[in-house]
């Protein structure tokens, strides 16, 4: 008895066809049986008929098939006993399938790529595989809203890229909860990519919001994933609550306060009730703070810090009246300007012709910055939020303006201007008189003209009759 390795071609050949064609046929399939030849013929018949039918997989097929053979530079495989076909190694990544655990005897999927002239062998692919499995599997998760994980491997100026068996998938910037956006004054495409490049191997809960067949647009979004919790926590939220949430962000008009990865706003106005020129002197990025609800209209919030504290001009209001004397620390100096910083937070100004009755040439020649200085209240409004401030008022000769002075001192004596109002009016009204007797004397000097200029016009004609 011999062992004996022997190529049989089927299905048709009744007889022990002998001849020898390829078994990329599509006429002829061939099978490699190993066997044991003895004497009688029929055993080979026998054996033959217990084979399983020949199956000719088609390209991009996704079969199962038996590991023969597995390294980590390619993978043998085999279907019934009938082929035996190759995995290389470009072909063997799989995010669906841990190559490196895969043993003689396992069972893996692949598909049907291609074919090797040179070895005969028939290409299979692990990686397309898995890219059609996956792309299925995303269509599937775009249907249910399903929440998954995904781990960004690249990033650019535009969003997050996920690199899953060769398919980029994209979670564009505008995408990105509150707490992963990046806050970049004035866009600026460096910033964003250096804070998007920090997020990269993050794990992501994103939604699908785009998946097409092929998978060349597939587009995942953070903020989706947060739709349920948004909606809760707005139904929680009133106007007047006060709230501890975190800073997420600061930019030159607006902090951005994050509670449970939602995101809202506090407008720089709303930071102090005096001028705020920095936010960031007022808190710090991860700074839990409290704010308060002033503003909710669909699931927008605006927010206030300041209004959590009494209005200084109220009690400004109670402490001074027109004509007191204040004393407050100089906090800058400009060419026309003196600033001021008053109680509660309020920043004012002295302006430049209130500094001296003399000629001021240079400001810092009368007040040095984070030095103290006097100044007379000579205006003050507190519902307008406006204060008048005067060096030059505190001098004895000092006189304010009528109007302020009237204002300040005498607002209930009315009775010298309504003496001035009839004198006024005593005046226009002899003066209209004067016109009214004038104009009958003027009418007939502007209408003694008009007949002397027609006269002319009507002997004209006669003159020249009489030269004639």
């Amino acid at each position: 008895m011999a062992n004996v390795v022997q190529l049989v071609r089927t299905p048709d050949c009744e007889s022990g066809c002998r001849g020898f064609e390829s078994h990329r046929s599509p006429q002829n399939f061939y099978f490699l049986t190993y066997f044991y030849m003895t004497n009688d013929t029929n055993d080979f018949w026998a054996l033959l008929k217990e084979q399983k039918p020949i199956i000719s997989p088609r390209m991009g097929d996704i079969i199962s098939w038996t590991v023969l053979f597995a390294s980590n530079k390619m993978i043998l495989v085999d279907l019934n006993w009938q082929f035996t076909w190759i995995i290389a190694w470009a072909d063997m990544t799989s995010s669906t399938d841990d190559t490196s655990k895969i043993r003689v005897g396992d069972i893996v999927e692949s598909m049907v790529s291609g074919d090797d002239a040179d070895s005969g062998l028939i290409i299979l692919s692990l990686k397309k595989a898995s890219q059609i499995k996956l792309i299925a599997r995303l269509h599937s998760n775009f249907d249910t809203k399903e929440i998954i994980t995904v781990i960004p491997n690249e990033a650019n100026k535009w969003g997050l890229l996920i690199d899953l068996d060769g398919i980029k998938w994209f979670i564009p910037v505008s995408q990105l909860t509150p707490m992963h956006y990046p806050r970049v004054e004035w866009a600026n495409a460096e910033r964003i990519l250096e804070h998007l490049n920090k997020l990269v191997g993050k794990p992501f809960k994103v939604r699908v919001i785009n998946v097409d067949d092929d998978g060349k647009k597939i587009i995942f979004s953070e903020k989706a994933a947060i739709e349920e919790e948004r909606g809760v926590a707005l139904k929680w939220l009133k106007i007047g609550d006060v709230v501890e949430w975190v800073v997420s962000g600061i930019l030159t008009y607006w902090l951005f306060i994050t509670f449970n990865w939602l995101e809202w706003l506090v407008h720089v106005s709303e930071i102090d009730w005096g001028h705020v020129s920095k936010p960031e002197r007022f808190a710090k990025v991860w700074d839990k703070i409290k704010v308060q609800i002033i503003w909710i209209e669909t699931d927008k919030i605006s927010l206030s810090i300041k209004r959590l504290r009494s209005n200084p001009w109220d009690e400004l209001a109670k402490k001074y009246k027109i004509w007191d004397i204040i004393e407050a620390p100089v906090t800058r100096v400009s060419n026309f300007w003196i600033f001021l910083a008053l109680d509660g937070g309020i920043s004012w100004l002295i302006h430049l012709s209130e500094i001296s009755s003399s000629m001021v040439k240079n400001i810092e020649d009368h007040v040095k910055v984070w030095g103290t200085v006097k100044a007379k209240i000579i205006t003050f409004d507190s519902n307008e939020k406006r204060i008048g401030l005067s060096i030059k008022a505190l001098e004895e000769w000092y006189e304010a303006p009528k109007e302020e002075k009237v204002t300040a001192e005498k607002p209930a004596k009315k009775a010298p201007a309504k003496k001035e109002e009839v004198e006024v009016k005593v005046e226009k009204t002899e003066i209209k008189e004067e016109k009214k007797a004038a104009k009958p004397a003027k009418e007939k000097v502007e209408k003694a003209p008009a007949k002397v200029a027609k006269a002319p016009a009507k002997k004209a004609p006669a003159k020249k009759k009489e030269v004639k």
